[in-house]
């Protein structure tokens, strides 16, 4: 589960990234109104291993890391 804070309405992108940098899946690519989201990851198609999600929210981003272990 991915949790983040949106102070004021922007379009958003959550994105996530394989350790090779190449795109895995995107989460959110929409306009959203100020509030707090979490968003659940379907992990059943990917494999163990270190991972990123990208978050852009208007003109602030964010990068962290997180591994995946079956």
């Amino acid at each position: 589960t991915i949790e983040y804070h949106i102070p004021k309405e922007v379009f958003v992108t959550l994105k996530v990234y394989n350790i090779s940098g190449e795109l895995v899946k995107t989460l959110v690519d929409t306009t959203q109104v100020a509030n707090t989201y979490s968003i659940k990851v379907n992990c059943n198609d990917m494999s163990s291993g270190v991972y990123f999600y990208k978050l852009t929210a208007g003109d602030f981003t964010e990068t962290k890391k997180y591994t995946l272990l079956k």
